[in-house]
């Protein structure tokens, strides 16, 4: 069946409230961790990943850092107005954008939107920097500030909110603004955390290391449609969000030579999404679409016939035509769908939290694991996992890996 057929009901699990987690653990890597290979489900603690990972495999990192992205006004009225940044409005690379020095606009999420005006400024001003936000469209927003030498990531991180998920009923804590982004987070531009890395420590990390597990890292901008319910019957109906991503030649390079040598680990759905997402990009480059920029679309696996190459012929057509171009990093965005009925072709092994009931996210877990998926949240619910962003995390094996 082609995904476009698919029933978003048939993707749910009743998830109780107390099992949604509120808050992260004292210690990143003491959540717990399950692993399911060949049908086989195994509870560890995530320390004890670095038993699991065999020497030689190489992990895949999203090294995206979430921004304090919420802004929260009040009009003169007293009425409360939130902002949540969500990408520039001229759709330009979202890291210079945060450079912008004295004023940008961006595209938001405006809650209370109705009680905004379009002209209407509102004010936000602490220890002598002054932000003016006026709403110029239906979720546009036109930002000025003082002092105009500050960058817009300077604005927000002195201002701005760290942007909890919905299902955190709670205020963000000075506490989150670490514990809510990666030891490793590098590149700002994500509104959402990639959860299943916030599990990794630095010491985590050496261990693997030292056992001859690799990294490559990789840059996707996580957006707030990771967190949009599917709202429509069938998967037809629903646009999925586009995402910023960013690889350089060197993390591609490490990739293409893994492939056939040894397992290649997907931390979390977002490096996921890339993965496959530079698959297709190849593909379209093979067929010869030489695209200046890299725009995956949401069906494109599924509508495409014939002969497929194979992930190393793929990712070498990309790494060819980045050095055509003069190129070290390659920038572009995706709105890649991965349900079932999706074949994957990079990565043996994928890492990853429990997602929402009917959610993107949960599709692909599904698409990974196959109809074993509820059997993996059915253990993880009467074993007393922590769901979602701060919870616990799982660690998949592809049947044929």
């Amino acid at each position: 069946m082609h995904p476009r057929g698919l029933s978003i009901a048939d993707f749910t699990y009743a998830l109780p409230e107390e099992r949604i987690a509120q808050e992260p653990l004292a210690d990143r890597d003491a959540s717990k961790l399950l692993v399911w290979r060949n049908g086989r489900i195994t509870d560890r603690v995530f320390s004890g990943i670095t038993d699991e990972l065999p020497a030689g495999s190489l992990l895949v990192l999203n090294d995206t850092r979430v921004v304090n992205a919420r802004l929260v006004f009040h009009r003169s009225t007293g009425g409360r107005i939130e902002v949540l940044c969500l990408s520039p409005v001229d759709d330009a690379p979202v890291e210079p954008a945060f450079d912008a020095r004295g004023g940008c606009a961006w595209h938001c999420f405006i809650g209370n939107a109705k009680r905004w005006r379009e002209g209407e400024e509102l004010l936000l001003q602490a220890d002598g920097l002054v932000l003016r936000a006026v709403r110029t469209g239906i979720e546009q927003v036109r930002f000025a500030w003082e002092p105009q030498a500050l960058s817009f990531s300077q604005v927000l991180d002195a201002l701005g909110h760290v942007p909890l998920p919905p299902y955190m009923k709670r205020a963000d804590a000075p506490a989150d603004k670490e514990r809510y982004n990666t030891v490793f987070a590098e590149h700002q531009g994500s509104v959402a955390a990639p959860t299943a890395s916030l599990h990794f420590t630095s010491v985590l990390l050496d261990k693997l290391a030292g056992k001859n597990v690799k990294q490559a890292r990789l840059t996707l901008h996580v957006g707030a449609g990771t967190f949009l319910p599917v709202k429509s019957e069938r998967m037809e109906g629903h646009a999925m969000h586009h995402e910023q991503v960013r690889i350089t030649r060197k993390a591609l390079r490490a990739i293409v030579d893994q492939t056939g040598m040894g397992p290649i680990v997907a931390v979390g759905t977002t490096a996921m999404r890339t993965l496959e997402s530079l698959y297709w990009h190849g593909v379209r480059l093979m067929h010869g679409d030489r695209a200046a920029t890299m725009d995956v679309q949401q069906w494109e696996p599924y509508d495409r016939s014939g002969a497929e190459p194979s992930a190393i012929e793929a990712l070498q057509a990309v790494i060819s035509d980045m050095d055509a171009r003069g190129e070290s990093q390659l920038i572009g965005r995706t709105q890649l769908l991965i349900a079932p009925g999706y074949r994957f072709r990079i990565a043996e092994g994928l890492i990853t939290n429990f997602h929402q009931p009917q959610s993107t996210l949960l599709l692909l877990v599904a698409a990974f694991a196959g109809p074993d998926w509820r059997r993996i949240y059915d253990h993880a619910l009467a074993k007393g996992y922590r769901f979602l962003s701060y919870g616990d995390g799982s660690l998949l094996w592809r049947g044929d890996a």
